[in-house]
């Protein structure tokens, strides 16, 4: 740690407790928090303590809200007889973002992974199997991450689902758009290639 006071080496090491922070991010936000005003640093620790108080999860998806039943739970327009299973409430904000998927969610917090202590009963999978009962429900997308943590989740859910009559989908995978091919890796032209469509 730099020679600083006390007190501003202190806000440096808990910006750097942050994900994606290193050392030089956190200096630079210690020292802009500083620099701030005393009605602007008032304002941005109501908006962390507000943020902290009132958000929780939804009681149905698991996503984030500031009510019992977030936004898209509670939306008459979307098809609820279609799930997105997601390891991160970005993860919604993400496909929310494309203005394509009107159905509803399911966030797990999380993704199984024995090296990180994770196993099944520390996500809300139990949640998800509880949304099945009433049959509503004929399509569970996989959408969480193409890693080895993301893909064990996917099959483990994929495996709870089979007495169902359910139709679980995995999101494809691909070229990026934009990208070049020589530039993919091995594994993700070998996905390209898997799901390929027709035009």
């Amino acid at each position: 740690m730099a020679n600083y006071v006390p007190a501003l080496d202190r806000l440096v090491e808990e910006f750097r407790k942050m994900p994606s922070i290193g050392t030089k991010s956190a200096e630079r936000l210690a020292f802009y928090v500083l620099s701030l005003k005393d009605k602007e640093i008032q304002s941005l620790i109501d908006a962390i303590t507000n943020a902290h108080d009132k958000i929780h999860q939804c009681k149905i998806c698991k996503n984030l809200t500031e009510n019992e039943i977030c936004t898209i739970c509670a939306s008459g327009k979307r098809d609820r007889s279609v799930i997105c299973v997601v390891s991160d409430p970005r993860d919604v904000v993400a496909l929310e973002k494309t203005h394509e998927y009107r159905g509803l969610y399911h966030v797990l917090h999380g993704v199984i992974s024995p090296m990180n202590g994770v196993g099944p009963e520390q996500l809300t999978i139990k949640d998800l199997m509880s949304r099945l009962s009433d049959n509503t429900v004929k399509e569970i997308i996989m959408a969480t991450d193409p890693t080895i943590e993301g893909e064990a989740t996917a099959m483990y859910i994929s495996r709870l689902l089979k007495p169902f009559d359910i139709t679980v989908t995995r999101l494809a995978y691909g070229i990026p758009v934009g990208a070049e091919l020589e530039y993919a890796d091995e594994v993700t032209l070998s996905r390209a290639l898997e799901w390929r469509r027709e035009i």
